[in-house]
This record gives structure tokens, C-alpha cells and sequence, in this order.
């Protein structure tokens, strides 16, 4: 379960998911909000609880939400895991994705290097989601180390894509000296600006993305987008459908204990699915390696 499930990313998942359930002969479904709307997903949540699956993994879109549904999910008895973003005050049985706080400090070691220790930042992203703000930390923390480069404001897009865009173009039609970087701890965010640069024909301006929409890699090779930080949805969603098979087979003698203080827990609290640094020089091998993983068994 997640939001805005027919963007790239989740499809993605869905190959991983797919793969995960034609192995294990398992039924696995899509769910969500077509749209970022966290009360939708919450009211989604329920109707599935409800149906009393064997597992549910849920990226939240609003931890805060989405936490008492995964606690009365757990009650009833229905093991859950988080994906992708994580609600670390729930029930939930462990996390499965992204160091979100080192996927913060790999983009912003790249943006360090391109700005050569100097310029102002504009950062795009979604506050209430955890995962979010984790990469922030990172982005921030790195920075902190770099007295002249300065965070110069952040914007938060609601799960609107044109609102980067309007305030891109804003900023570049007023004062296009006044940012020297754009960096987006989504998805969505940094396709727009490089649209809005290509545009005004504006250049010498740093952007690191999020993640590997077919967009974001178009504009990374045209090289308005000099780098972007790539999950791994397809590894998240095929770990993660196992886990839950294993749970459903070796279901604990209760789901609502904490296992992450459990110094003999068989549940792990967090799996690394990991990321990596997409440029020009491996966008090819990246792409490669995707339509191999995405078509198989197709």
C-alpha cells in the first residue's frame, strides 16, 4: 500500500512484488490513493485490515496517521511491514528500505562537489513524511560542514509537482542569481526544475534528484540533472512479500511485543535495500540492469 501508486517508482515495486508472489505462488495486490492523500490511504488501510490479509506493507504517506491503523492492524493479528518510509512509533515489525539519512549525505556530498564548497540551496520535499525528512538531515548535517553553502529556503510541494515548478519559475524570472543548487529529497520536485531551466535557458545551476522516474534520467542525460540518488522499490517490495511469507508460515506467538528491544528477536527492525549514485557515466548499466529485472518472467 502506498500513494501516488502509478508513478514509475511504484511501478517498479509492483515488478518486485510480482516476481516476489510468482515465486512464493502467493496473491499480491496494489493498493492506494492514485494521488498523494494520506487520509485516503488511511481510509484504504481500513478497508484492506478489514479483509483480514495474511500481510500488508505500507509506505506511510503521514507516520503520525497512519500509526494507530498499523497498531490496530498488529491487534488483529495481521503482521505488517513498512516500506520505502517508515512509522517508527507504530507496531509495525520492521522497515524495509532506504537509509534515508545516507541517501541524504550521498546527495549532498554530490551537490558539495558541483557547488565547490559554496552556494545557496533550494530544497524540495514533503515534511510530514519520515523518510523525507531523514534525507534532509542528511543534506543538512553534510552541509553544516561547509560554512558557505547555505540552505536558502524549503519547499514543501504537497505532492503537487507544479508547485516546484511555479516557484521555480518564480525564482528565475525574479532573481535567478539567488539559487545556485536545487536539490529534491522526492521524486517529483527536480524534474520540474529542470524543466524550468531548459525553459529560461538558464545554466551553471546544480540539481540532484531522488529516485529514477524515466524523467529524471532523460534530464540527467541531457545533463540538466547532474546526478540523482536511486532506491531500490523493486528489491524493497520483493524483500519485504517474502518477509511477510515467512511471517505468515512462522507467525511469532504474538505480533504485539517489541522486538526491537528483544536482544533474541528472530525479526529484525530494519533491512538495508540501499541506493546508489545515477550519472551520466552509469546511467546506461542502470537502465540495462532494470529492463532485465522488470521484463523477467514476462
Amino acid at each position: 500500500m502506498a500513494t501516488n501508486i502509478k508513478i514509475p517508482y511504484w511501478q517498479a515495486a509492483t515488478a518486485g512484488l510480482n516476481q516476489a508472489a510468482a515465486q512464493l505462488k502467493v496473491k499480491a495486490d496494489v493498493v492506494g490513493p492514485e494521488h498523494w492523500d494520506p487520509k485516503v490511504q488511511r481510509d484504504e488501510f481500513r478497508r484492506i485490515v478489514v479483509k483480514k490479509p495474511a500481510g500488508i506493507m505500507v509506505s506511510p504517506a503521514d507516520p503520525e496517521l497512519m500509526g494507530p491503523e498499523i497498531d490496530a492492524a498488529i491487534a488483529q493479528g495481521i503482521p505488517v511491514v513498512t516500506v520505502d518510509s517508515d512509522a517508527p512509533k507504530s507496531k509495525r515489525l520492521l522497515y524495509i528500505g532506504t537509509d534515508n539519512y545516507q541517501a541524504g549525505v550521498m546527495g549532498a556530498r554530490q551537490a558539495v562537489e558541483q557547488l565547490q564548497g559554496k552556494g545557496n540551496v533550494i530544497v524540495f520535499t514533503m515534511p510530514e513524511q519520515t523518510n523525507l525528512s531523514d534525507r534532509l538531515r542528511g543534506y543538512t548535517e553534510v552541509f553544516a560542514g561547509h560554512p558557505q553553502i547555505k540552505i536558502a529556503e524549503v519547499i514543501n510541494i504537497k505532492g503537487d509537482p507544479t508547485i516546484a515548478f511555479d516557484r521555480t519559475m518564480e525564482m528565475m524570472e525574479k532573481s535567478p542569481g539567488s539559487a545556485d543548487a536545487f536539490v529534491c529529497v522526492e521524486a517529483l520536485a527536480c524534474e520540474e526544475v529542470a524543466e524550468v531551466l531548459d525553459r529560461k535557458h538558464i545554466t551553471g545551476k546544480v540539481v540532484v534528484a531522488m529516485d529514477a522516474d524515466e524523467l529524471t534520467l532523460e534530464w540527467v542525460r541531457k545533463g540538466s540533472i547532474v546526478a540523482t540518488v536511486a532506491q531500490k522499490p523493486f528489491t524493497m517490495a520483493f524483500t519485504a512479500l517474502k518477509v511477510l511469507d515467512d511471517l505468515h508460515h512462522h507467525k511469532p506467538a504474538s505480533l504485539d511485543k517489541k522486538w526491537a528491544q528483544d536482544p533474541f528477536s528472530p525479526i529484525p527492525s530494519f533491512i538495508d535495500t540501499g541506493a546508489s549514485l545515477l550519472n551520466k557515466g552509469n546511467l546506461d548499466e542502470y537502465v540495462r540492469a532494470r529492463e532485465a529485472a522488470t521484463t523477467k518472467g514476462k
